[in-house]
């Protein structure tokens, strides 16, 4: 039996969350009111003919402001009946919001004659912070399109062949601004950069003319060997404090040569004692 529960700021990319949801076999309800959360978790989880329930739901704005604030409450007693719950929190910079509202008909929830579109998009998150407060998985939108939107949740919700914590190891570039889903950040921009090879400057850390000449720099050797004896001890500990999600993110200047180097080597290095490691490059054109 697994519930999860999809919430986060409109234009956030909720709507999108769920099409995947039903795309892969999940039932999906838009709008539940949070109070009838409990309820649906019996009826749709525990009584039911299905062998293995999916059950997916968007709980934002819409709801009661008295139902959001009992949303840890409600949330002990779904988990009390043993289902696995998943929070989901999407979300992203005002600015962005903004610029997606402003780009579609759409009203905002909360907009009236007296809140304005700002004010209402900055009143949501004070509204949603019980449950973004709780959420196993949090994912910034910023910088994402629908399609890697859909990547990223596939990658994040349904890619998870082993039981227990679900790591991701993530390259970014620092340019384009921290991945604010991160629960450990590592800056690798003091290494030496190939970008300043003309012959390298095309290429990403996952070409072999790239590894060749990073794998060649001491201090690039140093800096990983520090970073993979640090996550080897730790992310255990992660895993045995029932955390569902652990993502590292590795980040140089433009997020193609060094950060995809390091995360490359680091997943798959961790992967034999972790089981369950993902490696996404944020900024990487595929």
């Amino acid at each position: 039996m697994r519930l999860i529960i999809v919430s986060g700021r409109s234009g956030s990319g909720k709507s999108t969350a769920l099409d995947v949801l039903e795309d892969n076999g999940f039932y999906c309800i838009d709008n539940l009111p949070a109070g009838l959360l409990p309820e649906l978790a019996e009826r749709a989880l525990v009584h039911t003919e299905l062998l293995h329930p999916q059950v997916a739901v968007s709980i934002d704005a819409r709801n009661l402001p008295s139902h959001l604030q009992r949303f840890p409450e409600l949330l002990d007693e779904v988990r009390a009946r043993h289902i696995q719950v998943d929070v989901l929190f999407l979300d992203a910079e005002e600015g962005t919001l903004l610029k997606r509202f402003s780009e579609t008909r759409r009203r905002h929830p909360l907009t009236n004659e007296n809140r304005s579109l700002a004010e209402a998009i900055r009143d949501e998150a004070t509204l949603l912070h019980p449950i973004a407060d709780l959420a196993d998985l949090r994912l910034d939108t910023t910088s994402l399109n629908l399609y890697q939107l859909r990547d990223a949740l596939r990658l994040r919700l349904l890619n998870t062949p082993e039981p227990g914590t679900a790591f991701l190891v993530e390259s970014f570039g620092f340019k384009r601004g921290m991945p604010v889903d991160a629960d450990l950040v590592f800056d690798v921009r003091c290494l030496p950069n190939p970008y300043w090879k003309p012959e390298l400057r095309e290429q990403s850390g996952k070409d072999e003319a790239v590894r060749d000449y990073l794998a060649a720099q001491a201090d690039v050797e140093e800096m990983y060997q520090d970073i993979h004896a640090y996550l080897l001890k730790w992310l255990p500990r992660f895993a045995a404090s029932n955390r569902a999600y652990v993502t590292i993110a590795i980040g140089c200047t433009g997020g193609h040569h060094r950060s995809v180097y390091i995360a490359e080597r680091l997943g798959a290095a961790l992967k034999p004692a972790l089981k369950n490691v993902q490696i996404r490059h944020r900024d990487l054109s595929e």
